[in-house]
């Protein structure tokens, strides 16, 4: 059996969060005793692990300026101070913090295994959370493996590294059954109207979700007489603007936000149309959800959307990542006859692709190859 520690900074409501936590559910117990250790705890998805399951953290509580504390120390210094025992595999499971952390181990006999889940652009991108680039070069070529979330942030990595190290990419993994099952419940704090066409949006309010661009679109699709609305799952810093664009532009009783669900699915599964209007993803966790209930997509040109729906919109509709284009798209989508319906035909034939059983026996195999 494997001994392995799965770290991440947090346990929170994000989509990184919620894959790792579906993953480590549905691993083989008979093959590996598994940890899972943050440096902050109080996070929603804590709840959801296995009580199998180990659960460690480092600090209680998220502190003001943590960012730079860590730097503060080498990455030799935090892992013997975080890291108390013997693990076969050690994972971090996303960039930044815990990527530094990890790459602190000198025990020879630990494989290490990096998780990259985001699009990073940039040098400084990259190198955010270590004290400069090439500190950040150092600790990505301690792993022994890395792994990505899709081709194209993959590519981004070998590329503003020049790495030379073993990577491959590894879908995330969703609980399909519990998916389906969850999607049945009723949905009890909004009403959905049959004779009007409802699009669905789920994501953490900040701005690379491009929520603000959505508001703009369902504006503009109104004033040409394409009447529809849209509700929004979640929350975030940039609430508040989103409720006053939402005011200004005068759709308060058609554009929702309705806060966050731990059950977004019921929402999507009544749902005509799911829209991913980010700047940037990884691999859109709610994107596959969407799928995997037959909801039609359109999308922005993101990390992993053409992987998930083809290179020629055969599974969801991919725009290029600007307004007027998302505008056109969703436009497309709303008016064209019986377009709505083969969508979700080949939603869910697409949607078979991301099944729990899939994604858990990749992530296994490159485990136990190590």
């Amino acid at each position: 059996m494997k001994k392995i520690l799965f770290m991440i900074p947090n346990l929170f409501g994000g989509g990184a969060e919620k894959v790792l936590v579906n993953l480590v559910n549905n691993m083989d117990r008979s093959k590996f005793d598994i940890t899972v250790q943050t440096l902050f705890s109080g996070g929603v998805n804590e709840q959801y692990l296995n009580k199998y399951i180990k659960y460690k953290y480092c600090y209680k509580k998220t502190f003001s300026g943590n960012s730079h504390y860590f730097k503060l120390f080498s990455p030799k210094r935090l892992y013997k101070r975080f890291v108390k025992d013997h693990y076969d595999i050690i994972v971090s499971y996303l960039e930044g913090p815990t990527a530094r952390i990890v790459s602190g181990c000198t025990d020879e006999n630990t494989k290490l295994v990096s998780w990259i889940h985001v699009e990073l652009h940039t040098k400084n991108i990259l190198s955010a959370s270590f004290r400069n680039f090439d500190e950040a070069r150092l600790c990505y070529e301690k792993y022994d493996n890395t792994v990505c979330v899709s081709e194209y942030v993959k590519n981004l990595f070998v590329k503003i590294l020049d790495f030379q190290k073993p990577i491959e990419v590894l879908y995330n993994t969703n609980e399909t059954a519990q998916i389906i099952r969850l999607s049945e419940e009723k949905v009890d704090n909004y009403e959905f109207d049959e004779n009007v066409k409802t699009i669905v949006a789920v994501g953490t309010l900040k701005k690379p979700k491009g929520f603000d661009k959505l508001i703009r679109i369902h504006k503009r699709l109104l004033d040409n007489g394409i009447y529809h609305k849209i509700i929004v799952l979640g929350r975030g810093p940039e609430e508040e603007n989103l409720k006053k664009l939402i005011n200004s532009k005068g759709v308060a009783n058609t554009f929702k936000l309705l806060g966050y669900d731990a059950n977004p699915y019921k929402y999507l599964k009544n749902s005509d149309m799911f829209v991913c209007s980010s700047i940037s993803e990884g691999f859109s966790t709610a994107t596959t959800e969407a799928l995997i209930l037959g909801t039609p997509v359109v999308t922005t040109l993101c990390s992993g959307m053409q992987e998930m729906l083809g290179e020629n919109n055969e599974y969801g509709i991919v725009t290029e990542n600007n307004e007027d284009a998302l505008y056109e798209g969703i436009k497309r989508m709303l008016t064209t006859p019986g377009m709505l319906e083969d969508y979700t035909k080949r939603a869910k034939d697409r949607g078979k692709l991301f099944s729990t059983e899939k994604t858990v026996k990749a992530v296994e195999k490159m485990l136990l190859e190590l």
